[in-house]
């Protein structure tokens, strides 16, 4: 492992953010901070503001160690989808994104919990999805996968036949930009 004796505590409840962090090779406690996740504004902006609200959330519960705090949005002309609200709302944001680039932004943030120093960064990756039928989107929606991801689709699952072209990191559409939060860690001694 290469956390060396000490704490660090993923604040998310993501298996994919988890899966991550453990192929990384660290070793990690799970906090799932509550925090209000209504933020307007460009996707970039509200993946930077949820991550340090996490971040800062997940941090009032220890007294050492240091936490990692994400969030990800996929952005469309500039426009935030989160995760679609049902099956129609899926539909929506996949139409939308067959045929067209879009971006995927994660916000990290880093904070040590007996200090409070805090570091934040934001990664965009830039997806390009090809054309897709109503057949395609139908026969995807009905496997359940859309519905608790951003953009309504995940990579690493059956969407990853939808894309055409990807300029940036595949683990930050997945969530969680291993690359990124690796150097932030370096930063924290880690």
């Amino acid at each position: 492992m290469q956390n060396e004796g000490r704490r660090l505590i993923l604040a998310s409840g993501s298996p994919r953010r988890r899966e991550l962090l453990a192929r990384m090779g660290y070793a990690f406690e799970i906090c799932t901070p509550d925090v209000d996740e209504h933020v307007p504004g460009q996707a970039c902006d509200v993946v930077r503001t949820l991550a340090i609200r996490k971040g800062r959330a997940a941090a009032e519960h220890f007294s050492d160690g240091v936490i990692i705090a994400s969030d990800t949005l996929v952005s469309l002309d500039g426009a935030p989808l989160g995760k679609p609200e049902d099956a129609a709302d899926a539909r929506r944001m996949l139409r939308a994104l067959s045929g067209r680039e879009h971006e995927v932004f994660s916000g990290v943030c880093l904070v040590d919990a007996a200090t409070g120093r805090e570091e934040v960064r934001v990664d965009r990756t830039g997806v390009r999805f090809r054309a897709l039928t109503d057949a395609e989107i139908d026969a995807y929606i009905a496997t359940g996968e859309p519905m608790d991801k951003a953009g309504a689709y995940a990579i690493q699952g059956g969407a990853g036949a939808f894309v055409e072209a990807l300029d940036g990191s595949f683990e930050n559409v997945m969530g969680f930009p291993v690359d990124v939060v690796g150097e932030m860690l370096e930063h924290f001694g880690f």
